[in-house]
């Protein structure tokens, strides 16, 4: 399964798409050499040497064909790498972060083909990841801000709303990791909410970050970005700011999810 978006905030408009398929006739599947993902013509390919990461995202609203080369270390998420996401042993995953790559590459919108550039993330997580019987989805951001730090954070709710403790992230910059976050580092407080049906979700929050003179402010560039999927979840394109002075101090990406 795979999903591939696209938030055109100038144009007010949010696509979401989805595609399924089997390994079977080699629909989908993986392979180590050259390192190839891909599901039919949605793929992402690495080129050796080089380092050069290429993704292609052809949709029916849109047509997305990017370079990708790492400008930042890698960062292993949680203890080494392992992420635990309750107190359950199984509840885990094997987790890490490229926090920037530069991007390059063209995308075919309405019918025009503009070239695209800037800073992008990847994020790769496997393992059963299953939440607690307690715990009913989760606030997760990735923000890369203007003085090269970066920070990573995903808040696990508990079904009375509050977070869990075993909530997790990380700042890191330019040389790796700068530090673990606990729950006890980062206080976060929704500001403002976006309402889909039965769904509410917070488009607005503060983050408060030990050891910050200012608390943050992360808004939704667009505030419908609901994935309206086989799996309903809100993801999307976010701005940084802060809070007392309002100077733009990054941008970034919220997920949020569980929110029925």
């Amino acid at each position: 399964m795979a999903h591939a978006a696209l938030s055109d905030v100038a144009g007010r408009d949010h696509q979401a798409y989805e595609r399924f398929a089997r390994q079977a006739l080699g629909l989908a599947g993986a392979q180590q050499a050259p390192l190839t993902v891909w599901l039919e013509d949605w793929q992402l390919q690495l080129d050796e040497p080089g380092d050069v990461w290429r993704l292609q995202l052809p949709t029916p609203g849109f047509d997305l064909r990017l370079e990708l080369v790492p400008a930042s270390p890698v960062v292993l998420q949680g203890d080494q790498g392992l992420s635990q996401k309750s107190a359950e042993p199984g509840n885990a995953s094997y987790y890490y972060s490229v926090p920037r790559l530069q991007a390059s590459g063209h995308l075919q919108l309405h019918g025009a083909t503009l070239p695209v550039q800037g800073t992008a993330w990847l994020d790769r997580e496997w393992g059963t990841s299953a939440l607690g019987p307690d715990q009913t989805g989760w606030d997760w951001f990735s923000l890369q801000l203007a003085d090269g730090r970066n920070l990573m954070y995903y808040q696990l709710r508990r079904s009375d709303g509050s977070g869990d403790p075993h909530s997790s992230g990380s700042l890191s910059d330019s040389t790796g990791l700068q530090r673990r976050l606990t729950p006890a580092d980062v206080e976060l407080t929704p500001l403002a909410y976006w309402n889909a049906g039965k769904r509410r979700y917070p488009v607005e929050w503060r983050v408060q970050l030990q050891g910050e003179a200012h608390p943050w402010r992360v808004r939704a560039l667009l505030e419908d970005q609901e994935m309206r999927l086989s799996v309903r979840y809100w993801e999307g394109a976010v701005e940084v700011s802060d809070e007392l002075n309002g100077d733009r101090l990054g941008r970034g990406y919220l997920e949020m999810a569980g929110y029925e």
